[in-house]
């Protein structure tokens, strides 16, 4: 296995990526990418200026997993976006890889911060389906995983839960925002 640029050249790549993208994304956030031309323009959009976009491919030329990277506030943070790993390959080390990959790269674009906004839209925290008003910072410390949530293996690879957006999703689909210092 190995990681590589995903590069606008390489359609065949894009597609996989995008197919990726769609079955990676129905279980935990359904409506993000309901179907291929979704999927595809939000691949196309990764590979745009100030963008990271990177795959793990098996030797094969398989897509296992996709990571973007969006620079924001003139390039002292980073957005992690997207992160998707084929679920038939899931819990083998890929996600983690490619975190630390977009890490080392976001560093030597001269990034100190990387961040990530991680929904829940199905009701896998204690902060969905609740009116997180007038105190969504009381219901965010006791934040509670109902169900297999990223967020805690955003917190398994060292980031913290920095902050929510109570119904950014709709009412009771808040957003959960967490963030990783990585400058040297």
């Amino acid at each position: 296995m190995k990681i590589i640029d995903l590069s606008v050249s390489n359609s065949e790549l894009i597609l996989a990526t995008a197919q990726l993208l769609v079955e990676g994304f129905q279980e935990f956030a359904p409506h993000a990418w309901p179907n291929l031309d979704a999927a595809i323009e939000e691949v196309h959009e990764s590979l745009g200026e100030d963008c990271i976009s990177r795959i793990m491919v098996n030797d094969e030329g398989q897509v296992l997993g996709w990571i973007g990277g969006i620079s924001q506030y003139d390039g002292y943070s980073w957005e992690l976006h997207p992160l998707v790993v084929s679920p038939r390959h899931q819990r083998q080390g890929i996600g983690r890889t490619l975190v630390s990959d977009l890490e080392d790269q976001v560093r030597q674009r001269g990034g100190g911060t990387l961040y990530v906004g991680s929904d829940d839209e199905v009701g896998l925290t204690s902060l969905a389906n609740v009116d997180l008003y007038p105190d969504p910072l009381h219901h965010l410390s006791t934040i509670q995983d109902l169900g297999g949530h990223p967020y805690r293996f955003y917190q398994k690879v060292g980031f913290v839960v920095v902050g929510i957006i109570p119904d950014a999703n709709g009412p009771g689909k808040p957003d959960i925002f967490l963030a990783k210092r990585i400058a040297d």
